[in-house]
């Protein structure tokens, strides 16, 4: 049945959501641990163990989040409107991507050149490099990519949708769309998902496996894989949550999902290389086969996510609410700390797991205190979570006097 009025808080997604971005800290953190340099910046400490982490996580991360996000914009939709809900994404989406960019990526520079002069690729007096040049093709969007990709989402949804908010006035869509979703959820829904993101991945010439779905962090077109795995799992988290009533589904599943996501997801490492980052160029046999593994693997485990979450998750937390409030500041802002810290620690003495926990807790811990300080209470608070929350009122007597 549809249920676009429900407007009752989902603690579990929410803090599903806030884990995913928050998770992104650990996954950039990671990136110069690798056995191989796949990052500007390579520790003197490198293991496979930093590889497997960055894998686990990014096979789920995003595309739980775009799920969930689809989930989310229905019942903002269905509470505010077209107009409402417009004009609060682009207030709240699209202001922090324009606003952000530019200090982020000031931030990013001033690592890369931190790190060049570690390096010693900077010789004294020499003419600095060319500056890149930039065009659509190549922009480079950074961390901040899921918003624009999020405003595409939003942008099709509207125009997918307009249709039948106008023909469709007595509701015998909506109830057909309602009945296909209840048939599409099950045990069996990553693999039906799976289908197009693996025919998607294997036309993609510059597809690395063991990234899974591409990161369209460059360029204003983002990679078609891209734009299907993750728009697949925003559809289809936007049609959930006109059938609430499929969470306690998807909850009691996640046994399954999880299963069937280690089992894939083994598979499609094997099939992979482990973190090779040669591209599969050509359309293989066995290209399809390691795409159809990956799809499988990356919905899985998102559902996986999602059910586990609204399983163990669900109640009231103070914490968790926090956490999901900050964190969405914390990824805006989290690469360029990342990147500064793990230059400044790439000569310690210490193993890989020592100094990634100790770049992980402390980027963490700086951009909560800013959070706490600079956003949660002001304007800011305001503007990237919907409100501001007051600080604690001084004591009541003093006011009476």
């Amino acid at each position: 049945m549809s249920t676009p009025e429900t407007t009752e808080r989902l603690h579990g997604l929410d803090a599903l959501r806030g884990g995913a971005l928050l998770l992104g800290v650990v996954l950039h953190a990671s990136l110069s641990f690798f056995p191989q340099q796949t990052w500007i910046v390579a520790d003197d400490s490198r293991s496979i163990g930093a590889a497997w982490l960055f894998y686990g996580i990014h096979l789920f991360r995003m595309t739980a989040f775009f799920l969930i996000a689809g989930l989310f914009a229905h019942m903002m939709l269905a509470r505010r409107g077209w107009f409402g809900f417009l004009k609060d994404r682009v207030v709240r989406i699209a202001g922090p991507l324009v606003v952000f960019w530019l200090p982020v990526m000031a931030g990013i520079i001033t690592a890369l050149a931190w790190n060049a002069h570690v390096q010693g690729w900077v010789t004294p007096g020499a003419p600095p490099p060319p500056s890149p040049t930039y065009d659509w093709t190549n922009f480079p969007l950074t961390h901040l990519w899921f918003l624009y990709v999020l405003m595409i989402f939003y942008a099709a949804m509207l125009i997918v949708r307009l249709p039948f908010a106008v023909l469709d006035r007595g509701g015998a869509w909506g109830r057909a769309v309602d009945r296909l979703t209840g048939l599409l959820t099950g045990p069996w829904t990553p693999f039906i998902l799976a289908a197009p993101l693996a025919y998607a991945l294997w036309l993609d010439p510059k597809w690395i496996a063991f990234f899974a779905v591409p990161t369209p962090d460059a360029g204003l077109v983002p990679h078609t894989a891209s734009l299907v795995g993750f728009g697949l799992a925003f559809g289809f988290g936007f049609l959930l949550d006109r059938r609430r009533d499929l969470l306690d589904r998807i909850g009691a599943g996640s046994p399954l999902f999880l299963i069937t996501a280690v089992a894939a997801g083994v598979v499609a490492y094997g099939l992979a290389g482990g973190p090779n980052l040669t591209p599969m160029v050509e359309p293989t046999q066995e290209k399809a086969v390691a795409a159809v593994a990956m799809a499988v693997a990356v919905y899985g485990s998102a559902f996986a996510a999602m059910g586990l979450s609204l399983k163990l998750l669900s109640g009231r937390s103070v914490v968790r609410r926090y956490l999901a409030d900050a964190s969405y500041w914390v990824y805006i802002v989290h690469l360029p700390l990342v990147m500064l810290a793990q230059v400044w620690v790439q000569d310690w003495p210490a193993p890989w797991w020592f100094k990634l926990i100790g770049v992980s807790l402390g980027v963490l811990g700086v951009c909560l205190v800013s959070y706490e300080l600079m956003v949660r209470h002001g304007f800011l608070g305001r503007w990237l979570n919907g409100r501001s929350i007051p600080r604690k009122p001084k004591a009541r007597s003093q006011a009476a006097e």
